[in-house]
C-alpha cells in the first residue's frame, strides 16, 4: 500500500516538475515578445496634445476599435477586458487604448500632453497628477530597467 502511495506521490512530482519547466519557457517567450513590441512602440511615438472626453473599461470585443484590431489582436487578448479612452486630438475624435496605470491618472474634460504610439496612449508627460502608488511604482520599475541594463 505505502509503495502505491509513494510511487503516486513521484509521478505528481514529475508532473508538477515538467508543468513547472513549461510555464517558465512560455513567460519567458511572452516577455521576449513584449520587449520587442515595446521596442516598435516606442519607435513609433508621437507626443501630442489632447482632450480627454470620456474614458472606460470595456471588453476588447466590445471597445469602438476596427475590426482589422480585433482580428490581429492575439487570442488571449481578445476576452480581457481594455481601458478605452475617447480623446480629441486636433479637430478629430479618437478612441485610445491604455494601461490601468495611465487610465487612473487621465483627467476627464482636460488637455494633456503625452505620448501617442498608434491608438496606444503610452504616457501623461503632463497635465495629470499621478497618484503616490503609480509614483513608487515607476520608481521600482525604472531602478529595475537600469539594474537590468548594467547587467546586460
Amino acid at each position: 500500500m505505502s509503495r502505491i502511495i509513494i510511487s503516486v506521490l513521484i509521478i505528481l512530482l514529475i508532473v508538477a516538475v515538467i508543468a513547472l519547466v513549461f510555464l517558465y519557457r512560455a513567460g519567458m517567450k511572452m516577455q521576449a515578445e513584449q520587449a520587442q513590441s515595446q521596442k516598435i512602440l516606442d519607435m513609433y511615438a508621437q507626443t501630442t496634445s489632447m482632450l480627454i472626453i470620456d474614458k472606460k473599461k470595456m471588453k476588447f470585443k466590445e471597445a469602438p476599435f476596427p475590426k482589422e484590431v480585433y482580428e490581429q489582436a492575439p487570442k488571449r487578448a481578445r476576452f480581457m477586458k481594455v481601458y478605452v479612452v475617447k480623446a480629441k486630438i486636433g479637430p478629430k475624435i479618437y478612441n485610445l487604448m491604455c494601461d490601468k496605470d495611465i487610465y487612473e491618472d487621465l483627467p476627464v474634460k482636460t488637455t494633456i500632453k503625452a505620448r501617442v504610439s498608434g491608438m496606444y496612449l503610452m504616457e501623461i508627460l503632463q497635465g495629470a497628477q499621478p497618484s503616490e502608488k503609480t509614483i513608487a511604482k515607476r520608481r521600482k520599475e525604472k531602478e529595475k530597467a537600469a539594474k537590468k541594463a548594467a547587467k546586460d
